[in-house]
């Protein structure tokens, strides 16, 4: 699957990147405003990689073609919402190809941060947790664990231990705070150290998350 990928870079040669995955309906530039107010220079110089999900029929909006990493159905009768296995397992492998490309280019697995919001949150816990090489960090914002139930029995173990940094918003009507909760407690008891942020919002970003996440992303990078 090629993609349309967004780049910049803080400063030449750089030895860390952070990829960042949109939500749904979103693109590759929704996220670059937030990170150019990231300030990682004591990290030395960072890729920024912003990938655009491919178009796709959503379910949840009567099947319009949208940007999405994989489908979200209508819930059933009784709240239960099927998750499209195949489409995440799918975007699983894209996302795995970008984190590849990263390395082929230069930034070791050490130093590569995934991150996502929403849909991008979802792929970026999915994928992350199952790279076959160590990697500096997930960011996990407005989303959730996707295939829960199998997170176990296929995390690979060079990932084990993995820092988190999950945040959400308290008002979230999109993905409720109790789902997110749910897969930070997931994680947590699979021994993930996830450092967990709640703020006053709806289904967005704000500026102390931000700041929040920038004080993680140097804790995970450490100095240049």
């Amino acid at each position: 699957m090629s993609l349309e990928i967004i780049e910049f870079e803080s400063a030449p040669d750089p030895r860390a990147s952070l990829i960042v995955l949109h939500g749904l309906g979103a693109d590759g530039h929704d996220f670059v405003p937030i990170c150019e107010e990231l300030d990682l220079s004591a990290a030395g110089a960072v890729r920024f990689v912003f990938p655009s999900a491919p178009p796709r029929p959503v379910s949840l909006n009567a099947g319009h073609v949208m940007r999405a990493w994989y489908d979200i159905s209508q819930p059933s009768p009784g709240g239960v919402r099927r998750e499209d296995e195949a489409g995440l397992r799918a975007s699983q492998a894209t996302v795995q190809g970008l984190i590849e490309r990263e390395i082929e280019r230069g930034v070791p697995a050490q130093r590569i941060v995934l991150a996502g919001f929403s849909q991008g949150c979802a792929m970026a816990l999915m994928t992350g947790l199952r790279h076959p090489q160590r990697l500096a960090g997930i960011v996990a914002l407005s989303g959730y664990l996707p295939l829960a139930a199998t997170t176990e029995a296929e995390a690979h173990p060079a990932n084990a231990g993995v820092p988190v940094f999950m945040a959400h918003g308290l008002f979230d009507p999109m993905v409720v705070l109790a789902r997110a909760c749910s897969s930070r407690d997931r994680l947590r008891a699979l021994g993930y150290p996830v450092d967990w942020h709640e703020y006053p919002i709806e289904h967005s970003v704000c500026q102390d998350e931000i700041v929040d996440l920038n004080r993680w992303l140097l804790g995970v990078l450490g100095a240049a």
